[in-house]
């Protein structure tokens, strides 16, 4: 009698709807491939979280608020409150203020780059990204690049409301383009403060509130509303060193048809300087939390 007559294998009995032992070696070949699927790229990854940040809209669109209706306010309540104060014509007063509130409408909405990811750290969600081999920074680039389509939203929002009210840009399609493509380039730049502030923070109230303590300061002292010129002497120089002056500088020129290259090389070079301190600073917070 062999061993599937008697219920044994090999000298080892084995009860009813019990399975005969495996040997090592056949379990290895099992669970080991023999050809491993390629390491993901830095560029696929980080595309991919970049997706589900996306995707978290397409759930939550209560988040476009924001990016939307905020923009919208801004512009409308700006060029009829102080148009014809400041300039004696909204109409007029709107080729001025138009780019300078599409800066400070992509700057101010940065600061949820950093909410979101202090909401992911509370829920447990980042403790899973560490665990997966992947390029680390790739979950903080996917957030600003997913962040990224929300600020080209909101200058097109922008862009629109200005042309029915009457913004004409002497610069035409080539200058609004390059416009938004430098203020999109810096508010990614810009954004790696507030994941920085994300990580060390405890809550996302504490990020909202340290965000609009840095934020206030930038946008509303600068060349946004009026010009630095009727500014008092000691004010003029913060807006001389204020990044988001000289990319409202930069944006508007572009608009209007001028290439202002100091001022473009000036944002850059602060974007760039962003990038290197705070991405660096975020990078050690995330490896070691």
């Amino acid at each position: 009698m062999n061993a599937d007559q008697d219920g044994t294998d090999g000298g080892v009995e084995l009860r009813e709807g019990e399975l005969p032992p495996v040997a090592p070696e056949q379990l290895a070949a099992v669970l080991v491939a023999k050809d491993r699927p390629p390491r993901p790229s830095a560029f696929s990854v980080s595309a991919t979280f970049g997706w589900r940040a996306m995707l978290k809209i397409k759930h939550v669109p209560e988040q476009l608020f924001d990016v939307t209706l905020f923009p919208i306010m801004m512009t409308l309540m700006f060029t009829y409150l102080f148009g014809g104060a400041l300039a004696g014509s909204t109409t007029e007063y709107l080729q001025f203020l138009l780019p300078g509130i599409m800066v400070m409408s992509v700057v101010m909405t940065t600061m949820y780059t950093g909410v979101a990811v202090n909401t992911d750290i509370e829920k447990g969600v980042f403790d899973r990204f560490r665990t997966l081999p992947i390029w680390r920074p790739a979950p903080m680039v996917g957030y600003l690049l997913g962040d990224a389509v929300r600020y080209v939203l909101a200058s097109a929002v922008i862009l629109v409301v200005g042309l029915i009210m009457g913004f004409r840009p002497a610069g035409g399609v080539l200058g609004v383009l390059a416009g938004v493509a430098l203020l999109v380039a810096f508010s990614f730049a810009f954004s790696w403060i507030w994941t920085m502030f994300g990580l060390m923070l405890r809550s996302e109230k504490s990020v909202m509130g340290v965000s609009m303590m840095v934020l206030f300061p930038m946008t509303f002292l600068s060349n946004i509303l009026v010009e630095p010129e009727t500014m008092p002497g000691w004010l003029q120089v913060f807006v001389d060193i204020n990044p988001v002056a000289h990319l409202v500088a930069a944006v508007r020129d572009l608009m209007a048809g001028t290439w202002n290259g100091p001022e473009i090389t000036w944002t850059l070079i602060a974007g760039a300087i962003l990038i290197a301190v705070f991405g660096t600073l975020t990078m050690r917070l995330y490896n070691r939390k």
